[in-house]
C-alpha cells in the first residue's frame, strides 16, 4: 500500500532531494539498496506494481524458511548501519529512518507473527483478489505471468495454513470472532461464481491488439486454472478454517491471552505508533482526547438549536431517515460530490497536486467481507487510487459523517498522500511506501481536520460528523488498551464507542471486531494526527507572517513515509530554514 519532488525554496536543503540523495555517503547508499533487495523480495505484489518481473510471478513467501533468511539479512544491515559515521545531517535522517524500520521488523520476527496471517475479515487470502485490482496485461508475456502466478495461489495458501497450524500447536491464535468474520469471508469467495472471480479481470481486459484467438487462449487457460486450482484452495482453507482452527482459537480477545502477550502488546504500540509510548500512556492520552473533543461536539449540539441529552442527540442522528442514502446509488453520487468538492479546493492547500486520479467505487462482491477505505493506483500501470464503498450496507451507511470520511480515505487524505509519495523518484523506495501507519493514517485523519478549512463541511450535522469521526480515532486509544492491555471485555469497548460517537451500531461492533483482531494498529492514527497538528501549530508560531500552508504540506509530504521522531527532526529543521529565509528578506 501506498512527488517528483521539486525544491521550492531553499529550506528543502535538508530534505532529501535529487542532487542530495545523489551525493548520499556511499556507504549509506550500499545498504538502502541491499534493504530495498530484502524489501522487494518481502512484497513482491508491490515490487509488482512497480515493474519488477520477476515478482509478478510470485506472491509472499511466509514460509519459516523465508523469514529465517529475512532475519539473517536485516541482522546484517543493523550491523552495517552501526558502523556508519561521519555523515551529514540528511545522512544521519536517512539512516535514522532506515535503521528504525530494520529495528521493528527485527524484533517482530521474534514473537513469529506469521502465525496470524489474517484479521477481521482480511488477510492473506484476498492478497490475490486486489493484486488483480491492481494488475494491468498489456502484452502476451505479461499475461503468461498472471497466468502462472494464479497458478500460484494454492501454494501461497498452503503456506498459510501450515504457520497456522504451528500457531495452533503453541496456543498462538486469533480470538473465535474474529475467525468467524474471516471464515464468513473465505466462504463468499468461494462461492462465487467463476466468472464474477477477480482474479478473472486482468484477463478480460487484454488490449484489443492482441488477437482475438490470443486473447481467447489465456482467458481460457485462466478460467481453467481459477476452477481447478483456485477455487478447491479457497473451499479448502474455509474447510480449515471451519473445522480445524476454529476449533483452537482464542475464547478471550484480548493480546495479553497470547503467551507473552503483555510484551507482545507493548512491542505493537511502539511498531504502531513508531514512539516509545506505554499502552498506559497511550491510555491516558486518549481519556484526555476524549474529553476534549466531547465539550467540542457539545458545542456543536448547542448550534443546532437541539434540546436534549447527548445520548438523545445520538439517538437523532442514527434514527432520522435525512442521515441515511436511500439506496448505493445515492451513496455514490453523494461520496463523488463530496470527492469533486475537496478536489476543486485542492490547489488552495497544495504546491504538488498528484498526477494519478481517483475515483469512488463500491468494493469487489468478492472482498464485501473486508473494510471500505482506499486502494492505491499505479499511473505507470494505467490503474486510478480508488476510494471504496460497501454496496452491501449502503443503506445503513451515515451520511453526516461521510464527508469526513471521504477527505480521509481520498483526497486530501490517503490519494494524495500515497500518490505523491508514489512520484518522490528522489528517495529510496521504501520511504515512498505507505505502511509508517503513524504517518500515514495521521495524515489521513489531519486531512478530515483539514476539511473544516476547505469548507467540506457545510452543515453543523456535517461538522459533528468530523468531530464523531476524531472521537472514533481518539476511543480507539482508550478501547485498544482497554481490551488488549487491560482486560476489557467486548462490551465494554462497543459501549466506550457507542456513547462517544455518532458511529452508527454496525460500524461500532465491525470498528471493535477489527481491534480485537489487529492489535496496535488502530493507535498510529490519533498518535500521528497529534504530531502533525503539532508541528503545524510550531511552523505557524515560528514563522508567523510567513507561514504558507501550501509550503508546509508540501514538506509534509515531500520526505516520503517516516516514523515520527524522524519526521519531527525532517519538518523542525524545514521550520528553522524557512525562519532564516524569512529573516533574510
Amino acid at each position: 500500500m501506498r512527488i517528483i519532488f521539486v525544491v521550492l525554496i531553499a529550506a528543502f536543503a535538508v530534505l532529501a532531494s535529487p542532487v542530495a540523495y545523489a551525493q548520499t555517503d556511499p556507504a549509506l547508499r550500499g545498504v538502502v539498496s541491499d534493504y530495498m533487495a530484502i524489501a522487494e523480495e518481502m512484497d513482491p505484489i508491490r515490487a509488482a506494481q512497480r515493474g519488477d518481473a520477476a515478482a509478478a510471478l510470485r506472491w509472499p513467501d511466509d514460509s519459516p524458511e523465508a523469514v529465517a533468511r529475512r532475519r539473517t539479512a536485516l541482522a546484517a544491515i543493523a550491523a552495517r548501519l552501526d558502523q556508519l559515521s561521519g555523515l551529514s545531517e540528511s545522512d544521519m535522517l536517512e539512516r535514522d529512518a532506515l535503521a528504525y524500520r530494520v529495528s521493528i521488523q527485527r524484533e517482530g520476527y521474534a514473537f513469529d507473527e506469521e502465525r496470524v496471517p489474517f484479521i477481521n475479515g482480511e488477510g492473506f487470502f484476498i492478497n490475490p483478489d486486489y493484486a488483480s485490482t491492481v494488475t494491468v496485461l498489456r502484452n502476451e508475456a505479461e499475461a503468461e505471468a498472471w497466468l502462472t502466478r494464479m497458478a500460484a495461489v494454492p501454494a501461497y495458501f498452503g503456506v498459510q495454513i501450515a504457520n497456522m497450524r504451528r500457531g495452533m500447536a503453541s496456543r498462538f491464535t486469533q480470538p473465535r470472532l474474529v475467525v468467524m468474520n474471516s471464515l464468513r469471508a473465505v466462504q463468499a469467495q468461494a462461492a462465487l461464481p467463476d466468472a464474477d472471480s477477480p482474479l478473472l479481470v486482468p484477463l478480460a481486459r487484454l488490449p484489443a491488439t492482441m488477437p482475438e484467438a490470443t486473447r481467447q487462449r489465456f482467458q481460457a487457460r485462466g478460467a481453467e486454472i481459477y476452477a481447478t486450482q483456485i477455487k478447491p484452495a479457497l473451499q479448502n482453507l474455509a474447510t480449515f478454517l471451519e473445522h480445524e482452527y476454529l476449533p483452537r482459537a482464542r475464547s478471550q480477545i484480548g493480546a495479553r491471552s497470547l503467551p507473552n502477550g503483555r510484551a507482545y502488546y507493548a512491542y505493537l504500540v511502539r511498531r504502531h505508533t513508531t514512539t516509545e509510548m506505554t499502552p498506559d500512556e497511550v491510555h491516558q492520552l486518549g481519556l484526555r482526547e476524549v474529553a476534549r473533543i466531547r465539550r467540542e461536539m457539545d458545542a456543536v449540539i448547542a448550534e443546532t438549536g437541539f434540546h436534549g441529552t447527548f445520548a438523545e442527540f445520538l439517538a437523532f442522528l442514527r434514527s432520522d431517515p435525512r442521515f441515511y442514502p436511500r439506496d448505493a446509488e445515492e451513496l455514490m453520487r453523494i461520496s463523488s460530490e463530496i470527492a469533486n468538492r475537496a478536489n476543486f479546493q485542492l490547489p488552495r492547500y497544495f504546491g504538488r497536486l498528484p498526477r494519478n486520479t481517483m475515483a469512488v467505487t463500491f468494493i469487489p462482491a468478492a472482498l464485501e467481507g473486508g473494510s471500505a477505505g482506499y486502494w492505491p493506483g499505479n499511473p505507470l500501470q494505467g490503474t486510478a487510487g480508488q476510494v471504496l464503498l460497501r454496496r452491501s450496507d449502503a443503506t445503513r451507511r451515515t451520511l453526516y459523517d461521510l464527508p469526513a470520511w471521504v477527505m480521509h480515505e481520498g483526497s486530501p487524505g490517503h490519494h494524495t498522500q500515497i500518490a505523491l509519495g508514489e512520484e518522490l523518484t528522489d528517495i529510496p523506495a521504501y520511504r515512498r511506501n505507505d505502511d509508517v501507519t503513524a504517518y500515514v493514517e495521521g495524515w489521513a485523519l489531519y486531512a478530515e481536520r483539514l476539511g473544516g478549512e476547505m469548507g467540506i463541511y457545510r452543515t453543523p450535522y456535517e461538522r459533528f460528523g468530523q468531530l464523531s469521526m476524531e472521537m472514533w480515532r481518539a476511543c480507539r486509544l482508550v478501547i485498544d488498551t482497554g481490551m488488549h492491555w487491560m482486560g476489557w471485555s467486548r462490551e465494554q469497548a462497543v459501549a466506550c464507542l457507542r456513547d462517544n460517537s455518532a458511529l452508527s451500531p454496525s460500524q461500532v461492533e465491525f470498528e471493535v471486531d477489527r481491534y480485537i483482531g489487529w492489535p496496535g494498529q488502530a493507535l498510529a492514527y490519533k498518535i500521528g494526527e497529534i504530531q502533525i497538528r503539532d508541528l503545524r501549530a510550531r511552523a505557524e508560531e515560528r514563522l508567523g507572517a510567513c507561514f504558507d500552508i501550501r509550503a508546509f504540506h508540501d514538506a509534509l509530504l515531500g520526505s516520503g513515509a517516516l516514523p515520527l521522531a524522524v519526521l519531527a527532526r525532517r519538518m523542525n529543521a524545514w521550520i528553522d530554514a524557512r525562519a532564516g529565509e524569512c529573516r533574510a528578506r
